[in-house]
């Protein structure tokens, strides 16, 4: 754990119907987990980064990002980069495998995933199919 990451959700019990996942499931890079807790911190809409894929884009299948103060009933955490996720396992059936990074550059940057299930995905990289 980094001296800037939030303690509370790391070291705290699992609320009940929340288990422990790893980085088989998703990994963040060390810049994807310093921008989401510099975003957490200045947001302070929650103390998790949520991971979700939901259906539209171009490609039939989106990733979402938003932070929430808990997890929900279901939800897998998994600490990456120092950083508390949480997946909803049906989410979790699409993103096994994958890697987040976050590149600042002006033109293509933000937070990119690289997916291993995405038979096919977007020029921006914002959606995929399976």
């Amino acid at each position: 754990m980094t001296a800037s990451s939030p303690s509370a959700p790391l070291t705290a019990a699992l609320p009940e119907g929340v288990r422990e996942g790893n980085e088989n499931l998703v990994r963040l890079t060390d810049p994807a987990g310093v921008k989401a807790r510099a975003l957490m911190a200045r947001e302070g809409q929650g103390d998790f980064l949520r991971i979700a894929i939901t259906g539209g884009g171009c490609n039939g299948l989106s990733y979402k990002l938003r932070f929430t103060p808990a997890p929900k009933r279901g939800d897998i955490l998994v600490r990456s980069a120092g950083t508390p996720v949480l997946v909803d396992p049906k989410t979790a059936l699409y993103l096994k495998g994958t890697a987040v990074d976050y590149s600042d550059k002006l033109l293509g940057g933000g937070f990119k995933f690289t997916n291993p299930n995405a038979k096919a995905s977007c020029s921006c990289g914002e959606s995929f199919s399976v």
